[in-house]
C-alpha cells in the first residue's frame, strides 16, 4: 500500500518562470470518486500551457493546482462502478478531464466547447505529482507500440495538433505551413506529411529547423519568412500574435489559418486586402473532443508517429518549464518518475 502522502508540483504565486512559480508540495494520495480511476504516474508531458499557468498568462483557476495534462500511468486504484479500466493497465490522461453532457454543444457532439467544462491541471490537479485521479470515460488506453515516455506528448501535443490540422482545412496533397515548431508541430507535421501534403516549416529556433527537415518539411525558414510557394493552409503553434498578418499573407485564395493554442500574445491591425479578402480563413483551436483523442491516438500507431522527446527527472519540473521558456527544448519535454 502507498504511503497516505505523495510530492507534487504546483502552481504557488504565477509570475516570470525564472521566479519560481512552481514549487514542491506535499499533498494526501488522492482516493478515486465513484466512476473514476486512480493513476500512479510513470510520465507527464511539459506542455506550453503549463508554462502559461505558472507565468500567469493562463489565470490560474484555484491556488497552488498541479500543472500537468499530458499523463501516462498505471491504474492502481478504481472508484466505486468504474469498469472501464482494470488495475495495471496502463492508461493516459489529456487536457479534457470532464464535461456537462447537457449543454447545446456537447448535445451536438461538440463537447470541446461544453461551457462548463473540467480541465486536467488547471481546474483540477493533474500529472505533476505521483498519483492522479482521472475520470474514467476521459481517459484513454495507451497505444502499446508507444512506451510511456513518447506516449505521453501524444496526450496534448499530439490530439491538439491533430484538432488543428482537421481546422485548418487541409486539402489531399495540400500546401501547409507550419508557424513555430516545438512538441505538437513536429508531430502534427509528420500526419499531414503521411498524407501527402508538403509541409513549410516557419520557427526561429535553428535546432526546430533541423528536426522539420529530418522529419521530411520541405522548407523551412526563420518565424516571419514567406514560404517559397502560397500555402492551402496553415498552422500557428507559437504564441505570437505578431505572426498572424504573415501567417495569413502566405495564404492562398480560399486558403485557412488556425491558431492552435490556448494562449496568444495581441495580434495587431490587419489589412483586409492584404490578409483577408478573397476568402481568407482566420480560426481558432479550441480543446478536442474525446473522438478526437481516440482517433488520433490510432493514426498515431497506424502510421508509426515519431516522438521527438527531451526526458527530464520528475524532481527538474522546474528546470523543465525553464528550458521550455527559453526555447532549451527540441521536440517535447516530459518528466519520467522514477
Amino acid at each position: 500500500m502507498p504511503s497516505s502522502t505523495m510530492s507534487a508540483w504546483a502552481v504557488s504565486t504565477p509570475g516570470p518562470i525564472d521566479s519560481g512559480p512552481l514549487v514542491r508540495v506535499e499533498r494526501p494520495i488522492p482516493d478515486p470518486s465513484p466512476g473514476q480511476i486512480r493513476l500512479r504516474v510513470t510520465a507527464c508531458g511539459v506542455c506550453r500551457t503549463d508554462l502559461h499557468l505558472a507565468e500567469g498568462d493562463l489565470p490560474a483557476r484555484r491556488p497552488f493546482v498541479i500543472p500537468g495534462h499530458e499523463v501516462v500511468g498505471v491504474v492502481d486504484e478504481l472508484g466505486d462502478g468504474s469498469q472501464r479500466f482494470a488495475k495495471g493497465d496502463r492508461v493516459g490522461a489529456a487536457w479534457l478531464a470532464r464535461t456537462c453532457g447537457e449543454c447545446r454543444y456537447c448535445l451536438a457532439g461538440s463537447e470541446n466547447l461544453c461551457t462548463s467544462p473540467t480541465f486536467t491541471g488547471w481546474d483540477i490537479d493533474g500529472g505533476y505529482a505521483q498519483y492522479v485521479v482521472v475520470d474514467q470515460d476521459y481517459a484513454y488506453a495507451i497505444p502499446p507500440s508507444f512506451d510511456d515516455l513518447h506516449a505521453a506528448p501524444l496526450l496534448c501535443a499530439g490530439i491538439i495538433g491533430y484538432r488543428a490540422l482537421m481546422r485548418s482545412q487541409l486539402p489531399p496533397g495540400g500546401r501547409l505551413g507550419i508557424y513555430g515548431f516545438g512538441g505538437s508541430a513536429h508531430l502534427t507535421a509528420q500526419i499531414a506529411l503521411a498524407q501527402g501534403a508538403r509541409v513549410h516549416v516557419m520557427t526561429r529556433s535553428e535546432e526546430a529547423r533541423e528536426l522539420a527537415l529530418s522529419l521530411g518539411a520541405s522548407s523551412v525558414g526563420d518565424a516571419d519568412d514567406p514560404p517559397p510557394e502560397p500555402l492551402d493552409s496553415a498552422i500557428l503553434f507559437a504564441p505570437v500574435g505578431t505572426l498572424v498578418p504573415p501567417a495569413l499573407a502566405a495564404l492562398d485564395r480560399g486558403g485557412t489559418l488556425a491558431v492552435a493554442g490556448i494562449y496568444l500574445s495581441d495580434i495587431p491591425a490587419l489589412n483586409y486586402e492584404h490578409h483577408l479578402f478573397q476568402e481568407r480563413n482566420l480560426c481558432s483551436v479550441t480543446a478536442n473532443t474525446r473522438d478526437d483523442g481516440r482517433d488520433f491516438l490510432a493514426l498515431a500507431a497506424q502510421i508509426g508517429l515519431k516522438v521527438s522527446v527531451d526526458p527530464y527527472p520528475w524532481d527538474q519540473a522546474d528546470q523543465a518549464l525553464r528550458d521550455l521558456c527559453h526555447d532549451h527544448v527540441n521536440g517535447a519535454a516530459v518528466l519520467v518518475s522514477p
